[in-house]
């Protein structure tokens, strides 16, 4: 294991993104709305901080399914800032060029890859990535990978707040990664071409 990985703070994120029940309206895609992130430092075995932002999205709305889902209106993220906007704050607060970063499975990095192409922003992160989902699968040998209230429960571990809330889910992610790293389960990051 990489001890300059291990030995330094981490950022944790889960996205949330407008959704619908079945295919989105005509024009509208999937976009972020929520963007929890969650410093922790492994080799003091503890979270430091946690962060929210809100998005705006350009070219969707929140549906009802989605408020259901997440909780988030669509009058609370029109008062988000720009998702260009959470990109440069990404970059300039939260140090996400520079630490190594972790998603419960590969969506979050995908979902940001994807908008930062369509809308020419800068990609905020570097390339150590870790999928937490597959650390856990590969840590507890599992066949299937859990989601991660399921991941929860086989850890032990309760779910603090809102499920689909990407500033809780983000805090509770980082609880796994820290029960795997106790454990000595935490893998180096690896390097994805954003």
């Amino acid at each position: 294991m990489d001890s300059t990985w291990t030995a330094g703070l981490v950022n944790v994120v889960d996205v949330e993104a407008t959704c619908w029940a079945g295919s989105p309206p005509p024009g509208e895609v999937s976009e972020i709305i929520e963007i929890g992130l969650t410093v922790v430092d492994l080799a003091a075995g503890e979270r430091l901080a946690r962060h929210r932002i809100l998005v705006r999205p350009a070219r969707s709305t929140v549906s009802g399914f989605c408020t259901e889902l997440t909780g988030l209106t669509r009058s609370e993220v029109d008062q988000g800032v720009t998702f260009t906007e959470a990109c440069r704050l990404l970059a300039a607060e939260h140090h996400a060029g520079a630490r190594p970063w972790i998603s419960w499975g590969d969506y979050d990095r995908h979902q940001f890859t994807r908008q930062c192409r369509a809308t020419r922003t800068a990609y905020p992160f570097n390339r150590r990535h870790t999928n937490a989902k597959a650390a856990f699968t590969d840590a507890y040998g599992l066949r299937k990978r859990p989601g991660m209230a399921q991941a929860l429960q086989l850890a032990g571990l309760r779910l603090e707040g809102r499920h689909h809330r990407g500033e809780d889910d983000a805090w509770n992610i980082a609880g796994l990664v820290l029960h795997l790293s106790e454990r000595g389960h935490w893998p180096a990051p690896l390097d994805h071409l954003a």
